[in-house]
């Protein structure tokens, strides 16, 4: 078949194959459904058949993803050492090298094609975020196809496209003159074919197929008309293809030679290497779609029991057709089993959905099975980031426990139910579900079980800043795990006890987490080693050391997506965002809060700094309601969590923007009781912190004596050396604060322009008026009418820019429109960016339209 108006991105891909025998390549090549992107690739392939060797792998919309699906399907291919590490459930990196292994070859160049990288499960993303960091030392090219019409803001493939930095190919709809001219050719009206397609070429290619005079409404009615027209045996075999996705197996097809050639030949199916398939996953689910359900769960059925009898089926399309069947038993059976798999391969959400459908039907097995799957199935799902789901299995699992009254599982399980209700935000269940763990367990004659109890509840009374009582439970703790062999528990209680230690400024604290981190990575527990740094980081942000918190956090961040840890990931991101906010890095702050706040992660908790920093950036430029919206969920999320850590940061964020926005009594009213719980905690950098937003709302004129000093030395008026403190921690914004607060009009006007640099417009209005109410004057007044009317506080030369650089023109083009100077243009080009609080154009113009401005209107919102 002819490939229309696809000779660039052909020449792109013939260029990088070229260029990757100097060093591997990435493409990516993205585009709707149906718009050729299997059509490029395979064409390219035939191309190239001469100078290379293609490793074909797919994904597959199943309803819960194939673990390493596309690895799969190229181990299938070539057999060999990676076929063996996956069948042995290797760790990730032995499968890389495995497959890093495959590519070399000294004389051709491999090309590793992963299709449909959209419906990815989670292994595969991490593989190839991995296999992106390595490529450029072979000689390989790596092409990866997606639909970038199907990528929500939560999309994991974000994260993956960035990582991987390679060269995108974007395809676009055909060209009206080119539908114009095919459809001319087969008779049809162009108008109509234009209207009907859109330029698709897998719509146009059909309908222009089509027998008949009458156009189908669309791509149903083309593929449903093929099969009406089949014999009946044929017409069976098409439907029955239609609920396998991807491609189906030559099992399903033995003795069916006749149909399959009728199929063909009717244009409904096209022969692949190992079976048959329809042409594309648009034809194969409107087919689908089409079914009775009764008939849909039959043809389930039938694949189900056919695939069941093949040695080595991934057992996640069994449980794809289990769930279509209707056959709970299946589920039960091979849910499990798939869920385990998963979890060897590191596809956490994926293992989790498995056993989230096998426990649906839980009620099947005795009574100790059941307990068990559901435990596992909490246990999946705090891991897979949605610790809220894996509260209620728990919940349901003790109860069953008690009624069988053996006392070690019991107790056990209350441990973990703690556990899962503290990720979930859910304080007050969280510690009476430790103490009910230990209460139960030391009643049985000692062992890990009591061992990870008291090292629970050690964690918990970190949280509370009791620390020293934390490491008296984490010693306790470890000695017993080391009595019985315990290494995990050892290294979890090892780090409760670093961290105390480290909030406690003693010697040694941050060397025992780098150790239990160590110790953790080395022995495969990927929870407590990123648990270990995300607890060097926190404490260092915490204790508002920033500049040394940067680089802890980045460290983090890296280990937390290389383990696909979501729950960790989201509050590390929040953590460094609110790191980046005092840093003065607003761009970067919101770019962190932003993508934590996407992430699939569940449970309030760690929504939380995220919320914070984007209430207070939002309200410090002016956005009252956005900033407002943030502050409350933030509360709402931290107040049931019963912490000081979430709730004096959502507390103080919150005075902060009464006062902002003109209601100092409300800004006081936020503080009092989550200043006398840090105060009583000796919780020094939040009782500050607290002390210094109820000093700034004319509440009170003192900090508690163990306070982080910077802000006790504001509120005695001794702003110049807290800001000199500030400054030497990495903490810009508290250091404008702790000038704001001087009598001196040269300080002063550093804190208020250092606010307008920022855009915040409001903070900077406030300030302003409490100096003028303070009597210090020649203060710089604020930016001009035209930026403070601005929805985003732009000039009016800068809201033009914005209009331009949503029209796609470059810096240059800016230049020559406007005839100013091109340092001109990138100044303003990157004032802007700045204050839209984003880094790229693309997201420039975006932002643009979510605040309602007209790009073109230096004037405020589009009427």
């Amino acid at each position: 078949m002819e490939l229309w108006e696809r000779t660039a991105p052909l020449g792109v891909l013939d260029e990088l194959l070229r260029s990757s025998a100097t060093g591997g390549r990435v493409a990516l090549v993205a585009g709707e459904a149906g718009v050729g992107k299997s059509a490029l690739v395979t064409e390219f392939a035939q191309r190239s058949r001469s100078r290379t060797r293609f490793h074909w792998g797919w994904c597959d919309p199943l309803v819960t993803p194939r673990a390493l699906g596309p690895v799969h399907d190229i181990a299938r291919q070539s057999k060999g050492p990676l076929a063996a590490r996956l069948a042995d459930a290797a760790r990730p990196e032995e499968i890389l090298a495995a497959l890093l292994d495959q590519l070399d070859h000294p004389a051709i160049t491999p090309v590793l094609v992963v299709e449909d990288a959209h419906w990815a499960d989670e292994g595969t993303l991490d593989l190839l975020v991995l296999l992106g960091r390595r490529i450029g030392q072979s000689r390989a090219l790596l092409v990866v196809t997606y639909r970038d019409d199907e990528l929500g803001t939560g999309h994991p493939l974000h994260r993956v496209l960035g990582a991987l930095r390679g060269t995108r190919i974007p395809l676009a709809p055909l060209s009206a003159d080119r539908v114009a001219l095919e459809a001319t050719r087969a008779g049809h009206d162009a108008a109509t074919v234009l209207a009907l397609t859109g330029g698709n070429p897998l719509l146009l290619t059909e309908l222009l197929n089509a027998r008949g005079d009458g156009a189908p409404s669309g791509v149903r009615g083309l593929i449903l008309d093929r099969i009406q027209a089949l014999p009946p045996r044929a017409q069976d075999l098409a439907r029955l293809v239609a609920v396998v996705p991807g491609r189906a197996d030559k099992p399903l097809l033995a003795g069916r030679d006749d149909q399959i050639d009728a199929c063909v030949a009717g244009g409904v199916l096209v022969p692949t290497d190992d079976g048959v398939a329809y042409r594309h996953e648009l034809l194969r689910t409107a087919v689908e779609d089409s079914l009775a359900p009764r008939q849909r769960a039959a043809l389930h059925r039938t694949v189900l029991e056919t695939l069941a009898e093949i040695d080595g089926i991934d057992p996640g399309r069994l449980v794809h057709h289990a769930r279509g069947a209707g056959d709970a038993d299946a589920v039960l059976r091979w849910g499990q089993i798939a869920a385990a798999a998963a979890a060897r391969q590191g596809a956490r959400r994926e293992a989790a959905e498995h056993y989230r459908a096998a426990a649906a039907h839980a009620d099947r097995l005795p009574a100790r099975a059941r307990a068990d799957l559901l435990e596992r199935y909490s246990l999946a799902a705090y891991l897979g980031g949605k610790a809220e789901d894996g509260l209620e299995p728990q919940r349901t699992a003790i109860s069953i426990r008690e009624r069988l009254g053996d006392p070690i599982p019991i107790g056990a399980a209350w441990r973990w139910l703690s556990r899962v209700a503290w990720w979930s935000g859910a304080g007050t269940e969280a510690r009476a579900a430790a103490d009910r763990a230990v209460d139960v367990l030391a009643r049985q004659p000692p062992g890990r079980e009591l061992a990870m109890a008291y090292s629970n509840q050690s964690g918990l009374r970190m949280f509370d800043y009791a620390f020293a009582e934390s490491i008296e439970l984490g010693e306790q703790a470890r000695a017993l795990a080391e009595e019985f062999g315990d290494r995990e528990t050892k290294i979890h209680a090892t780090i409760n006890v670093g961290t105390s230690a480290m909030q406690l400024d003693r010697p040694g604290g941050r060397e025992t987490l780098e150790a239990a981190h160590a110790e953790a990575f080395a022995g495969g527990y990927p929870d407590q080693a990123t648990r270990a740094l995300l607890n060097i980081g926190g404490v260092l942000a915490e204790q508002a050391r920033f500049t040394a918190a940067t680089p802890a956090l980045d460290r983090a961040i890296v280990h937390a997506r290389e383990q696909d840890l979501a729950g960790y990931l989201q509050c590390l991101l929040g953590t460094r965002a609110g790191v980046r906010f005092q840093a003065g890095d607003w761009p970067g702050a919101i770019k962190d809060a932003e993508e934590s706040l996407r992430l699939p992660a569940q449970g309030g908790i760690g929504r939380v700094p995220a919320l914070v920093v984007l209430g207070r950036i939002h309200g410090a430029r002016g956005d009252r309601e956005t900033a407002r919206a943030h502050l409350d969920e933030a509360d709402r999320h931290a107040d049931p969590a019963r912490e000081l850590q979430w709730v004096g940061p959502a507390k103080s964020a919150r005075s902060e923007h009464f006062r902002w926005f003109g209601d100092p009594d409300r800004a006081a009213r936020e503080i009092p009781h989550a200043l006398d719980r840090a105060t009583r905690a000796h919780a020094a950098p939040h009782s500050g912190e607290l002390a210094y937003r109820l000093w700034q709302a004319g509440g009170g004129d003192h900090a508690p004596a163990d306070a982080l000093a910077p802000y006790r030395w504001m509120i005695d008026g001794d702003w110049r050396r807290a800001a000199a403190e500030w400054d030497r921690l990495g903490g810009r914004f508290l250091k404008l604060e702790a000038l704001g607060g001087a009598d001196d009009r040269a300080a002063a006007t550093e804190a208020v322009t250092g606010l307008d640099a920022l855009g915040a417009t409001q903070a900077a209005a406030w300030l302003r008026a409490d100096l003028r109410r303070r009597g210090v004057g020649g203060i710089p007044r604020g930016p001009r009418r035209t930026t403070t009317t601005h929805p985003a506080g732009l000039t009016q030369r800068q809201a033009e820019v914005l209009g331009l650089i949503a029209d796609g023109l470059s810096n240059a083009d800016i230049a020559t429109r406007l005839r100013l100077a091109p340092k001109t243009v990138d100044h303003h080009v990157s004032a802007v960016l700045a204050r839209l609080g984003v880094q790229s154009r693309g997201q420039a113009a975006a932002r643009a339209h979510k605040l309602g401005i007209s790009p073109h209107s230096s004037d405020g919102p589009a009427t």
